[in-house]
């Protein structure tokens, strides 16, 4: 991806896509066995769909437009109070619809109750992670995509290798202990970004240059001990989570209940990204302010050209341009913290939550039993 960025053109990036869904299409058809609940209706639940979507999308586009421009759009406030009586409405349709999009009957049980809930705290936090450290990189430090790129590479590589062991050990000792310390290990990863100084040095790693791919040292003290957290600490994490929620759940369910489980995963982007995108906002124009003399942050044409974790438009005075750099990395700083918050979070969902002894086991078929 950040080979393509760089030499030809960011659109390209997303046709990576295209033969890894080609390839997970084929593995599935080819390996995976069919499974259907008996007990399903066929019948879907567009009201839900809907309902469900407007909630989210209304508290997302609201608190965005709405910090965007300073509270003074109306339309954000409408979208948001569209969004905010679909939350609340979103659960008593559940309750009361024949065949609802989410059975809140899963939930009583409550290892899966617990499993959605982190899941929630940890993904939201890991997806806006990923928004806001590439931000930084490429628009406020300088990074080039494929400097960003790799210096991503030991989280994958960490998660790919790691990742069937955890799920061995999961078996003999119970997923409670990795999950509780997986988001911690991740949490502390952030925290070290907190420390990262606004005059780090970038990576401009070039493939046509061989001298620019070895990473400045600042790269190695600044950035690579949370990429290495982040590797180490989300492979404590996937195995055992996705074992304990298919073990709460009855085999009949496991479509719906991963179904139900990767939906939580992506909502908490939009809604957590949105409240963290008016915490940057809010502190980037104001450490701004406050390095430049005169400069007017609520101005309409100030945002236009100067945006956080952007770099600033052309003709922007050096003085500005070196104050919002500062001013960047603050309000990324505030980022950081709120994702290691959010994942300490997710870490006290599983200990309260789950049972000491807990090893995934499927839940008997009829719905009886629970995970051991």
């Amino acid at each position: 991806g950040g080979l393509l960025v760089d030499n030809l053109t960011w659109r390209l990036a997303f046709l990576i896509n295209v033969p890894l869904v080609i390839i997970a299409l084929w593995a599935a058809i080819r390996h995976v066995e069919e499974s259907r609940d008996s007990d399903a209706s066929g019948h879907f639940d567009w009201l839900g769909s809907l309902v469900g979507a407007v909630a989210v999308g209304g508290l997302a586009f609201g608190a965005i437009r709405g910090q965007d421009s300073q509270w003074t759009d109306q339309t954000a406030w409408i979208v948001l109070a569209i969004g905010a009586v679909c939350f609340v409405l979103f659960p008593i349709l559940m309750a009361i619809r024949p065949d609802p999009l989410v059975p809140l009957s899963l939930f009583r049980n409550r290892d899966f109750a617990t499993i959605n809930l982190a899941t929630f705290l940890i993904y939201g936090a890991l997806y806006v992670s990923f928004t806001y450290t590439a931000l930084l990189y490429q628009g406020t430090l300088g990074y080039t995509a494929t400097g960003a790129a790799i210096v991503g590479l030991p989280a994958g590589l960490l998660l790919s290798l790691l990742s069937a062991r955890v799920g061995e050990l999961t078996a003999r000792f119970g997923a409670r202990i990795f999950l509780v310390a997986g988001p911690l290990v991740v949490g502390a990863g952030q925290l070290w970004l907190v420390r990262l100084p606004a005059t780090t040095k970038p990576w401009l790693a070039e493939l046509g240059k061989p001298g620019t791919l070895i990473p400045p040292i600042d790269v190695v003290i600044d950035v690579l001990p949370s990429t290495i957290a982040f590797g180490l600490g989300m492979a404590m994490v996937v195995a055992p989570l996705t074992s304990t929620l298919m073990g709460s759940i009855p085999g009949r369910n496991s479509g719906l209940g991963s179904a139900i489980n990767n939906a939580l995963s992506r909502v908490g982007q939009p809604l957590l990204g949105a409240l963290i995108f008016v915490a940057i906002t809010a502190s980037f124009y104001g450490t701004l302010a406050a390095q430049v003399p005169g400069l007017d942050p609520v101005d309409p044409a100030t945002r236009a050209s100067i945006s956080p974790l952007n770099p600033p438009a052309a003709g922007t005075p050096p003085e500005t341009v070196a104050a919002a750099k500062r001013a960047s990395v603050e309000a990324f700083h505030l980022a950081a913290l709120v994702t290691a918050g959010l994942m300490a979070a997710g870490s006290l969902t599983s200990v309260i939550g789950l049972r000491s002894s807990a090893k995934p086991t499927r839940r008997a078929e009829d719905g009886a039993g629970v995970a051991a």
